[in-house]
């Protein structure tokens, strides 16, 4: 069997949960079968089973100010040029609706079964017209197209099938497959080192607050930082936050952390993302880590906080319920959503409550040292890659063997 795995992130350009996702699931798949991944970028390897080729995206827009929907045009762009390199494969499997339209068009060119995994739903995510403009239409409709044309569509939770279901009603619920995101419990595991905390800044001494992740209103981490003055005071707040979706939302951060920093000066902002052996080191050592999504399908970093035995405060939203158990393995924070946005409809007591929690957690350290004990354990029995390969190739194996069965009629 070979499988065309498509995504726009793969290393070393992963800056999001869905190229983490593929990194490994792709890993573990070629254990077992051959795997093509395309991707965006100049990569091009070969390891085994796994072959690994880049492209890069037709720059349609060369002259005069840049368009918002010039992400969207080039993405169509790269979509129409990475079909053509899908001959041969037995099934195309999709992630995110960067490469949706690469699957749906291999469908219909080479008669091949097309599985896709959705990390998020561009229906429940409103906010991406500020970073797109127009080419949130587009992204829409590609998205919709991939989705419906599907043979298979998986969701990463239940909560995601769910959404799923009330974005796109015409879904048959049997088409929808839940398997779970993954952690590699070899490499995310907790550490002594603290190197990369005395690099970034970080007093190793001193209890932290963590948070990794995108500047995006997905992530929410304007929200955090609003909570920042409802801390105990001189809480050392570490912010691992990088990739801004827009200029606007950088330039928000910024405000956002001067003011706090006038109540709290011990606020570590470091504004890239960093390798994942000083991500692990960050995760190990942090007292609590915060993830305060307002929307989330899975939240593969508080696996990865999880597996570094760290007590997580989270919002009580999305895949995030699946992951994190309240009281178990950390705490989760609920919040009245905006139907349309998924924002808070009261920003200042959801960063009010989640500063109670994260001192809740700060003030017993017993208690944190249980929660960290609890989400590794977690990790290990529910949320291993090599599990999620298997139920991944089952479902490549049905597809096949159901599309073939129709031709030989």
């Amino acid at each position: 069997m070979r499988v065309g795995l498509l995504t726009r992130e793969y290393p070393p350009y992963v800056y999001g949960g869905a190229g983490v996702h593929v990194e490994y699931l792709s890993r573990e798949l070629a254990r077992s079968i051959d795997v093509e991944v395309h991707c965006w970028g100049d990569q091009s390897f070969d390891d085994g089973n796994l072959h690994v080729r880049g492209a890069q995206p037709w720059n349609l827009i060369t002259e005069g100010p840049p368009e918002k929907f010039k992400t969207a045009l080039e993405t169509f762009s790269l979509n129409l040029a990475q079909v053509q390199s899908l001959a041969g494969i037995d099934i195309v499997h999709t992630h995110t609706w960067y490469v949706s339209m690469a699957g749906f068009l291999a469908k219909k060119l080479f008669g091949v079964p097309f599985v896709l995994t959705t990390h998020s739903l561009e229906p429940l995510r409103a906010w991406k017209a500020e970073q797109l403009g127009s080419g949130y239409a587009m992204s829409s409709w590609m998205e919709r197209t991939g989705i419906l044309d599907a043979d298979a569509v998986i969701a990463v939770s239940q909560g995601t099938k769910a959404d799923i279901l009330r974005a796109y009603p015409e879904i048959h619920p049997e088409r929808i497959h839940v398997i779970y995101n993954g952690i590699d419990l070899n490499e995310y595991q907790k550490t002594a080192d603290t190197a990369a905390l005395t690099t970034c800044g970080v007093d190793p001494s001193q209890p932290y607050v963590l948070f990794v992740g995108r500047i995006t209103r997905q992530k929410g981490v304007t929200h955090l930082v609003d909570a920042i003055p409802h801390l105990p005071p001189n809480t050392q707040v570490v912010l691992c936050a990088g990739a801004p979706d827009t200029p606007e939302i950088a330039a928000e951060m910024r405000e956002k952390i001067e003011r706090a920093r006038a109540v709290n000066p011990r606020i570590i902002w470091i504004d890239k993302m960093l390798p994942k052996p000083e991500a692990i080191q960050l995760y190990s050592n942090c007292s609590v880590f915060c993830c305060p999504s307002v929307y989330e399908p899975f939240g593969i970093i508080n696996l990865e906080a999880m597996a570094c035995r760290a007590p997580v405060v989270a919002s009580a939203t999305g895949g995030i319920l699946e992951v994190v158990v309240d009281g178990v393995t950390g705490y989760l924070v609920p919040f009245d959503q905006d139907p349309v946005t998924s924002f808070p409809l009261h920003p200042d007591k959801f960063s009010r409550d989640l500063a109670a929690k994260i001192s809740a957690v700060l003030g017993d350290p017993g208690k944190a040292r249980q929660f960290g004990d609890a989400g590794r354990k977690r990790v290990e029995e529910k949320f291993s890659w090599t599990a999620i390969a298997e139920q991944t190739i089952q479902l490549y194996r049905e597809l096949i063997d159901s599309r073939r069965t129709a031709n030989a009629q």
